[in-house]
């Protein structure tokens, strides 16, 4: 493999690891503040890339790629707060396995809806023309769209940084992890603070799969395998730690980049001797420590 192939595989598992952590940064998220391990969390990625490629249907304007794009989230954002409102909030004092099979059979039936108004037939959606092409260094030819991904995912951390450190909202989200009765009684409604966290982490998977809809081909099917990959970012990185979701995709990235590079054939098992090695030395994750809160690892 040359330089010029080599450098295109790194930059597709550096795409690859940044559309992981847009979409692993939200199970962390909702894992951190409401302590669920939400299964049904790679639906909200489906079916945001599913209403990505039905709005960009051909014959439509490239031009509603931009809407599209927000649009698409804010409705898995929507269907987030209403999944929340009506059934999760029903079992947060349950032990984690009735959380388990709640969330697994609400994937299961989202799954289904989503055959049926979708069909089993892959679509593809374009790029904007904005980004449609490819920019040149060193000699070698990068996809717009891909450096596009990349910079949304560091947005999408930076944004979350701020959110979490130097707003009232993030300030609310440690204080109902650490003691929610004493923020009841400041006069916060908890409820609607956790419903506005949940939505938010289905906002963060649906951007996650609008985002990725230009790249590969969109169907029903594809939450399973990103479900995995996202728990292994989150393992790696240590769950409800959103600092630990950015270092764990970026880990995924360096290890399916040298798989990539150095064995073609076996580069998604690097995905996985990556989350081995990390446990061995590390079960809590790189920034996990079950002793502490969330709020202090954010």
């Amino acid at each position: 493999m040359n330089f010029a192939s080599a450098a295109i595989e790194v930059l597709s598992a550096l795409t690859t690891a940044a559309n992981l952590f847009i979409i692993a940064a939200g199970l962390s998220l909702v894992f951190g503040a409401l302590r669920i391990i939400n299964l049904a969390h790679g639906s909200f990625y489906m079916i945001g890339a599913l209403l990505m490629a039905s709005l960009l249907a051909p014959g439509r304007s490239a031009l509603l790629f931009w809407p599209a794009l927000l649009l698409s989230p804010l409705l898995m954002a929507g269907l987030g707060a209403l999944l929340e409102r009506f059934l999760f909030r029903r079992i947060y004092r349950a032990e984690h396995l009735m959380q388990l099979l709640l969330s697994y059979a609400l994937s299961l039936m989202l799954a289904d809806l989503a055959l049926r108004l979708w069909g089993a037939d892959s679509r593809t959606v374009p790029p904007p023309p904005l980004l449609a092409g490819a920019v040149g260094a060193g000699g070698v030819s990068f996809p717009l769209y891909d450096l596009f991904v990349i910079g949304l995912a560091l947005a999408v951390g930076c944004a979350l940084w701020a959110l979490l450190r130097y707003t009232r909202f993030g300030w609310e989200i440690r204080a109902a992890v650490e003691d929610p009765e004493s923020l009841a009684l400041c006069g916060r409604n908890v409820p609607a603070l956790f419903t506005a966290v949940f939505a938010l982490g289905a906002f963060l998977a649906g951007l996650g799969g609008a985002a990725i809809a230009p790249l590969q081909a969109i169907g029903p099917g594809m939450d399973s395998a990103i479900l995995v990959s996202a728990f292994i970012v989150t393992v790696i990185g240590g769950l409800g730690s959103i600092a630990g979701a950015a270092l764990g995709a970026a880990v995924i990235g360096l290890f399916q980049a040298v798989g990539t590079v150095w064995l073609p054939t076996w580069a998604p098992a690097f995905i996985f001797l990556a989350m081995i090695i990390v446990l061995v030395f590390r079960p809590s994750g790189l920034l996990g420590a079950p002793t502490q809160s969330w709020g202090e690892e954010t």
